[in-house]
């Protein structure tokens, strides 16, 4: 049966794109083929049939949602009650990879997350390890501070393990593999979190009993659900996925059944097989295109698959959460490191023994940073195309024949083409809009039929807009890899920053002046191909206005007092989101009445609670008689020229020496009668003190 789904799938996805590439090759052969038409061909069939596979995965699941049936799910093969009282053998890793991410809103999440696991009833078969690769010293030095908080509060409750990377080797697979090695072996499954991901209690208690019933199942995904930012960008970025994601996601599950994909987060993994078979090779090379794999999800599922082990999506289940980057440039921030990522796919894609839908899914990786490049060049190929024939004259009369040759008008097909390929990108859109209908709850919660019908026309609009902004993002990024250029890792942010008018003019003055040049090349060179061209380019002309409006929290904050792209976690939020909000709002609020002074550094080597709870984490680790005299050596310029004169690296290395911080700790002691001293100080001063 699932062989069957697939057959079908691409038979509808081929014969779709036969007859749209029929009809526009039936208007461009009028006077015969030319090289850019053959390639104008080409590409449009590409693209079509890119466009068309998430036209028929919505539709399928748009017909699911209307007929109320979804025995297809895999999620239906649970033989076991989610709430029974059953044997609890299964132990489960919550497992959270950070990086340099903000220790407090990280504790925040962690927190909502495990009182509502608590209210589940089924906290004895978790444990949370927070798994740290920061290597700013600040931030690590908070993370401490978190865990101790968190363990604090969930003693006797539910286990809380930190650990520290010194060195962040292979990014967030490499920090996954290194728990897996150490501890992998006492947990039968672990739940791969993101520092900004919150699931509820039930939602991880259905996965694990998903699993328990499902035993040749390696990995169940959930899609997570964009929340909690304010931004007018990331407030439609939610109310799409809000309204259209879960149509999508139904038409997921049905057409791949238990070849799913892995998003690298809000999914539960069966350890064992993950360790006997997801071992992330390195690609040979040099980066962007070798070394480590940076897009290791796609991969990993791809692995499970090939070693026989299913991959679901459950697409029935919510709990699931996640923020969305912020602006608009976040956003493309976040996908220049998905774009080096993805390409890396290209080494992967013909690996032997992976499965024919594990290949899909890695093409389709490829292909949503590809199509850009694609869009952009039939663009270009279009345009000299227009040019082509503007330059030359239909001949009348032909040698030989006896009556004019007449030219022929195919604008009826190419508006009817023009129309299905607009139908087909913006109908999975409607879907989502008239499932809203099936369910009145759901209806009201995205505030009504009318302002849910006026949240989709503004989302429309605003995406219409920004699609050539995001094509002339992937453009650059592509060529950036292909010039052999590597991405930097960084911490995503996740506060609702707003971009500034010089930010917004730096990044997008390039976008701008390259939709102003080909306007003004098509109004004086191709007037009839202008107005064609002019959705294209209005979105980059006004890249800079437009990136600098979408950011404004104001204006996301009035359109959802109008009840405009409203979301059910805003108009009726569940309680794991409520309990992380009060949690953000203290904190924020604390950080008002009491700004922290002095820096983290500092009081963990002077104060002894925070230098003792930071030794106890250390690893002990041996060191050559070279390095006892650099770390010596920084000890000394610390004592005599204070904190400031020391770099974030060189901090970082006293941090992870015990016996650096042992003897720092000391001195700061013994150098004052009344305290610790300063750091700030010299020793000269200490004594005068």
């Amino acid at each position: 049966m699932p062989k069957m789904r697939r057959i079908v799938l691409l038979m509808l996805v081929v014969s779709s794109t036969a007859a749209a590439v029929l009809v526009l090759g039936t208007i461009l052969a009028s006077q015969g083929f030319s090289v850019l038409e053959l390639g104008i061909l080409a590409l449009f069939g590409l693209l079509f049939a890119w466009i068309t596979t998430a036209f028929w995965l919505s539709l399928a699941g748009f017909v699911l949602h209307v007929l109320g049936r979804p025995g297809h799910r895999l999620a239906e093969r649970t033989t076991i009650p989610e709430d029974s009282a059953k044997d609890e053998r299964s132990r489960v890793a919550l497992v959270m990879p950070i990086y340099n991410e903000d220790p407090q809103r990280v504790l925040a999440g962690l927190q909502a997350t495990l009182n509502s696991l608590l209210r589940a009833r089924h906290e004895n078969r978790f444990e949370l390890f927070i798994l740290s690769d920061s290597t700013d010293p600040e931030v690590w030095l908070a993370e401490e501070l978190a865990w101790s908080q968190l363990n604090r509060e969930f003693a006797g409750k539910l286990p809380v393990f930190y650990r520290h990377r010194p060195k962040n080797l292979a990014r967030k697979s490499g920090n996954i593999a290194d728990f897996c090695q150490s501890w992998g072996y006492r947990y039968d499954y672990m739940v791969v979190l993101d520092a900004d991901s919150i699931m509820s209690g039930h939602c991880l208690v259905s996965l694990v009993n998903r699993m328990d019933a499902n035993p040749k199942v390696g990995l169940i995904q959930v899609p997570p659900t964009p929340v909690l930012r304010e931004s007018f960008f990331a407030r439609s970025q939610q109310f799409a996925a809000s309204v259209f994601g879960p149509v999508y996601a139904t038409g997921l599950s049905f057409w791949f059944q238990d070849s799913a994909n892995y998003w690298g987060h809000n999914a539960i993994i069966r350890v064992a097989p993950f360790m006997a078979h997801c071992g992330l090779p390195t690609l040979p090379g040099k980066e962007p295109f070798g070394g480590e794999i940076l897009s290791h999800d796609f991969v990993e599922a791809a692995l499970l698959r090939r070693a026989g082990w299913q991959v679901w999506l459950a697409d029935d289940l919510s709990g699931s959460f996640e923020e969305p980057p912020p602006t608009l440039i976040d956003h493309a921030k976040r996908d220049r490191r998905w774009c080096q990522g993805n390409l890396q796919h290209l080494r992967v894609v013909f690996a032997e023994g992976l499965r024919p839908l594990s290949r899909l899914h890695l093409a389709m990786g490829i292909m949503a940073y590809m199509s850009s490049v694609f869009w952009f060049v039939l663009l270009v190929l279009s345009g000299l195309e227009a040019l082509r024939q503007a330059q030359t004259e239909h001949s009348y009369f032909m040698e030989g024949d006896l009556f004019p040759n007449w030219p022929v008008s195919y604008a009826f097909e190419a508006a009817t083409l023009l129309a299905i390929t607009l139908s087909i990108l913006y109908l999975p859109k409607i879907f989502g809009y008239l499932t809203l209908f099936l369910d009145r709850r759901r209806l009201m919660a995205h505030g009504g039929g009318v302002k849910a019908g006026l949240s989709l026309l503004l989302e429309s609009l605003t995406s219409i807009l920004l699609a050539p902004i995001l094509m002339l993002f992937q453009l650059g990024f592509v060529v950036s890899i292909l010039a052999g250029r590597s991405v930097r890792w960084a911490a995503q942010k996740r506060d609702d920053g707003e971009t500034s008018w010089a930010e917004a003019g730096a990044v997008h003055l390039g976008h701008t002046a390259v939709a102003a040049t080909a306007g003004w090349v098509s109004w004086h060179s191709l007037p009839d191909f202008f107005p064609w061209l002019t959705p294209v380019l209005l979105g980059p002309l006004l890249a800079i206005p437009l990136s600098r409006l979408t950011s404004r929290v104001d204006l996301g904050r009035a359109l959802q007092r109008r009840g405009l792209f409203l979301t059910p976690c805003e108009s009726d939020r569940p309680a794991v989101l409520e309990d992380l909000c009060r949690r953000l709002t203290a904190l924020e609020q604390d950080a008002q009445a009491a700004p922290r002074r002095g820096t983290l550094f500092e009081k963990a080597i002077a104060d002894p609670f925070m230098n003792a709870l930071h030794l106890t984490l250390l690893a002990r680790e041996s060191r050559s008689k070279s390095e006892r005299l650099r770390l010596d050596a920084l000890v000394a310029k610390l004592q005599e020229q204070g904190v400031e004169s020391l770099t974030r690296s060189q901090r970082s290395d006293l941090l992870s020496d015990p016996a650096s911080m042992t003897t720092l700790h000391a001195l700061a002691w013994q150098s004052s009668e009344e305290g610790p001293l300063s750091l700030g100080q010299s020793a000269t001063e200490g004594k005068r003190a």
